[in-house]
């Protein structure tokens, strides 16, 4: 079997973990497809390939910008891999005692979670058995798409579940993650509490959360994740590449 074929095969299987989370389509796919189809089109056409890069590297001009385009090309790599790390570092981050346990809202459907917002529910629940005396913020405002307020159908999922109702604390006025933070904090100072906090959210979305987190004064943040869907971790870890790229550029 030739280097071509194996390339081929591996690079289409690449396609397809980012085609699998159709119909959700968010940057993270979008980048992954494209980049899956481009490193197509370059192995099925390697000669004719080989041959553009020598006649552009036959110029001084051409080989600078060879040069400073594999330079990039390098430090991206090297930039996402210091990144996962990080990232599954910071989904691994369990509290030794939680002080609150804050999670974070995603789609409601109707008036119930949706699938992930259950998963991370999941997760919340696990860490409040883990932590008894320990209360919980749920955070998340109202979208134009929804019934209720995340955190409305947060703290209901929860009762369901035979969580204490005294334990949960509804935030529902926040419509990002830096919101979610905030306005917690704010809840935190009404209740006299420190800044210390176990977020829950997807493992992906735990370093940026921890970041943003800690860029409001909160010094020690730890996790509980929530189980993500396979099917959806490529497309996921890739958008938050781009979505910690923008904290680090934006701040936010």
């Amino acid at each position: 079997m030739s280097v071509k074929i194996i390339l081929l095969a591996l690079e289409t299987l690449l396609l397809f973990l980012f085609l699998v989370p159709l119909p959700v389509i968010c940057s993270g796919n979008l980048l992954g497809i494209i980049v899956s189809v481009m490193l197509m089109i370059i192995t099925a056409n390697w000669t004719k390939f080989c041959g553009i890069i020598s006649k552009i590297w036959g110029h001084d001009a051409g080989k600078f910008g060879l040069i400073f385009v594999s330079t990039l090309i390098l430090a991206g790599i090297i930039y996402v891999g210091i990144l996962s790390i990080l990232m599954y570092k910071a989904q691994e981050n369990r509290p030794e005692k939680a002080n609150v346990i804050v999670v974070l809202g995603c789609q409601v459907k109707g008036e119930r979670p949706s699938r992930m917002l259950r998963r991370r529910l999941d997760a919340a629940i696990k860490a409040m058995n883990d932590n008894p005396d320990t209360l919980c913020i749920v955070s998340g405002g109202k979208g134009d798409d929804e019934k209720i307020s995340e955190a409305l159908a947060m703290k209901n999922y929860l009762l369901e579940k035979g969580i204490d109702s005294d334990r949960i604390i509804m935030e529902d006025k926040s419509t990002s993650t830096y919101e979610n933070i905030q306005n917690s904090l704010k809840i935190l100072d009404e209740l006299g509490m420190s800044h210390d906090m176990t977020i829950v959210t997807d493992g992906f979305h735990q370093y940026r959360a921890s970041l943003i987190a800690k860029a409001q004064g909160v010094e020690n943040v730890t996790a509980y994740s929530a189980y993500t869907e396979p099917r959806y971790l490529f497309t996921y870890w890739v958008r938050e590449w781009l979505g910690l790229t923008h904290f680090f550029m934006l701040g936010s």
